[in-house]
């Protein structure tokens, strides 16, 4: 695993290095479809970490390349996401991020996730543990879910599907991406996090292998622990958090998941 979170250690800096000519909240936004932006840095970072990350044998998958299903086929999978968070990029809101997963036989193995904007970088890989900037981190070692910090996703709170949760005894933090929240979540920057609406796989694969990697769980709204390279790329909500707090998390979604 140290070569893999070296490689994926490299391509966040030169990531982050293709980025410097882009301007976040000064920069033009396409729309792809359905109100989806893309804008030329989401292009320009998809392209170096395709040249750069998958190696004979591996597959790719990225949200910003047309899915090719002769991943379906690879055991090892680069399951990326070249800029989360691109309505914040757009609108120069700090909570976008570069995301990267490695999956192999369909389970998140290594992830890696950086904030240009605020500095920061999640790194980590099972039976590695999580590094933020460079340093071993740990999950929130909360027992209860009363004054527990959840960051939630800005459109979701704009569209009212968190206020179902206002009058419990939560503290909703609102941010952008949701890659980035994962990687919070993984070294204890918050308590838990969840998403009740659909999530791409690339959407999610670091963060999951972040979460795991740190000890924690991930499980999807059916209840079903994520896999990916999947055919269909994408999965339902998904809830996460340190593991002493399964219970109470649970207990708090449960009108809202649809566990088997």
């Amino acid at each position: 695993m140290k070569d893999i979170l070296e490689k994926i250690d490299s391509a966040l800096e030169r990531a982050v290095e293709a980025l410097t000519p882009f301007k976040p909240g000064n920069i033009k936004a396409d729309d792809k479809g359905g109100g989806d932006p893309v804008t030329a840095a989401d292009r320009a970072v998809d392209t170096l970490l395709r040249e750069i990350l998958p190696q004979d044998g591996e597959g790719w998958l990225s949200e910003e390349t047309a899915d090719n299903s002769s991943r379906l086929d690879k055991k090892r999978v680069w399951v990326v996401d070249p800029l989360d968070g691109t309505r914040e990029f757009v609108k120069g809101i700090l909570e976008w991020c570069v995301s990267i997963g490695l999956v192999e036989n369909g389970r998140a193995i290594a992830g890696g996730i950086c904030n240009p904007e605020t500095k920061e970088k999640f790194l980590g890989a099972i039976g590695s543990g999580v590094f933020y900037n460079g340093k071993k981190a740990a999950m929130s070692n909360r027992t209860t879910i009363e004054g527990a910090v959840v960051p939630a996703s800005r459109s979701e709170i704009k569209r009212g599907e968190w206020g179902i949760f206002e009058p419990s005894a939560i503290v909703i933090k609102p941010v952008g991406s949701v890659a980035y929240k994962l990687a919070l979540l993984s070294a204890g920057l918050v308590d838990a996090n969840w998403t009740l609406v659909p999530k791409h796989e690339w959407d999610v694969a670091a963060g999951v292998a972040l979460v795991t990697a740190a000890g924690g769980f991930a499980f999807l709204k059916n209840g079903n622990l994520p896999t990916f390279n999947n055919r269909d790329t994408l999965l339902p909500g998904l809830w996460a958090g340190p593991k002493q707090l399964y219970g109470p998390i649970r207990d708090l979604l449960l009108p809202y998941l649809n566990l088997k």
